[in-house]
């Protein structure tokens, strides 16, 4: 007689089976991608948090939902008032309580990008902080694109860059043939019409960006790292005392 498998076994396969379709999906994107920088994004600079919050509703939530994070749990972890969130970061007119979503409609991205752009809650987890930080700063004029911009990153992406004002239009210096592509590489970019902001003052708006899309991959993270301060300091503790009762111990052993 054949067992049947126990819905813990099943549940424990599923888990395994969509830890390892993360991995490939991952080991995918990192594949198609080009070189990264290191984003250096800090968690516990909640200014950090508080610009790329703002930077991000205004320039990125238009197209790009935030569905697994509430406005609510945005106030919370950022020390932020409902009334300075729903002012200031709340453009869709959705209840305090309820999660980031885009106004867009489905058939207005089909038409606009083919497809509705994805959600971003977990992309932190995905790519990863330096995959995105490198993202933002790789968009570079490209008129052979539908869209007119292209990304040293993410080559061929289907959107153009939101934060362009900020960081100006850059240009593309090619350098030799790749064999492997048959397409010329990209040694640099340029920077060919000025934005409003420097390269050091960009840097530090995409940083702000990225930080806070780690941040809403993982919102226990800000707390976790709060309380880990506590925990070392506990465990130094404990071990002093654990020092102290060896020497009674030992001090009457030759």
């Amino acid at each position: 007689m054949t067992k049947q498998p126990t819905f813990r076994a099943v549940r424990t396969l599923r888990a395994a089976f969509v830890a390892c379709a993360l991995v490939l999906s991952s080991a995918a994107g990192a594949a198609e991608s080009g070189p990264v920088e290191q984003a250096g994004t800090d968690l516990g600079n909640r200014a950090s948090l508080q610009r790329g919050a703002q930077l991000y509703m205004n320039y990125c939530s238009g197209c790009h939902s935030l569905k697994y994070m509430r406005y609510s749990r945005m106030a919370e972890d950022l020390g932020l008032t409902e009334d300075e969130v729903m002012n200031n970061l709340n453009f869709t007119g959705a209840a305090f309580g309820e999660q980031v979503q885009v106004s867009m409609d489905r058939a207005g991205a089909d038409q606009w990008f083919g497809k509705l752009p994805p959600d971003l809650s977990v992309v932190s987890r995905v790519r990863g902080s330096d995959w995105i930080y490198s993202y933002l700063k790789g968009f570079y004029l490209d008129e052979s694109r539908p869209l007119g911009w292209n990304n040293t990153v993410y080559p061929n992406a289907s959107m153009p860059n939101p934060l362009w004002e900020m960081q100006g239009q850059l240009r593309a210096v090619m350098g030799e043939v790749d064999p492997a592509t048959g397409e010329p590489a990209i040694e640099r970019l340029v920077l060919h019409v000025d934005g409003s902001q420097n390269a050091q003052q960009f840097d530090q708006t995409a940083r702000d960006i990225t930080a806070f899309l780690e941040y809403v991959g993982e919102p226990a993270a800000l707390k976790r790292q709060s309380m880990g301060v506590w925990v070392i300091l506990f465990l130094t503790f404990f071990t002093f005392l654990a020092w102290l009762m060896k020497q009674e111990y030992w001090k009457d052993v030759h």
